[in-house]
């Protein structure tokens, strides 16, 4: 299966207003089940190339920059597609994110089975900087790597039914 990087904002505020799907001690995990939006330039410019252009006196075509699309019932959610948001108040160092960056995309690697959508990893608390005191330790990449593993499982595993 195919697994994308969101990286339009659009996609991001999409998958984020819905509620978590798991979460763990560090990280929550939200999911939408979409494609990510079409970009609006690429259209623009679609529509631009097939069209014949003129000097002439026209009215702009104003499109707008958000523009999220109604979900229909008959396109087909192709892939995963994974966006990580790692703050800085919870990672001070840059190193710390990127290694955390890594650990969340090879988790998503070594579970393949995930549902196709939009999936969303968010840092929510930082590592305890007493246990973990270098930016880039072994332990810290262990340990994301296992609560990432644990958070993917969890969020595969079929949800109960409500009760009534």
């Amino acid at each position: 299966m195919m697994i994308g990087k969101l990286q339009r904002p659009v996609d991001f505020e999409r998958v984020l207003g819905r509620q978590s799907r798991a979460r763990s001690a560090h990280f929550a995990l939200h999911h939408l089940s979409a494609n990510p939006a079409p970009s609006v330039w690429h259209a623009a410019k679609l529509r631009t190339a097939s069209a014949e252009l003129s000097t002439g006196e026209s009215q702009p075509v104003h499109n707008p920059v958000e523009h999220d699309p109604p979900a229909a019932p008959s396109v087909q959610v192709e892939g995963c597609w994974v966006g990580i948001v790692v703050p800085k108040r919870h990672a001070k160092r840059s190193v710390t994110r990127q290694l955390l960056k890594r650990q969340i995309r090879a988790a998503f690697a070594e579970h393949p089975g995930m549902p196709p959508g939009l999936w969303v990893v968010r840092l929510r608390s930082p590592f305890d900087r007493q246990k973990f005191p270098s930016a880039a330790s072994d332990a810290l990449r262990q340990a994301a790597r296992a609560e990432l593993a644990q958070l993917l499982d969890k969020a595969m595993a079929p949800k109960p039914a409500p009760k009534v």
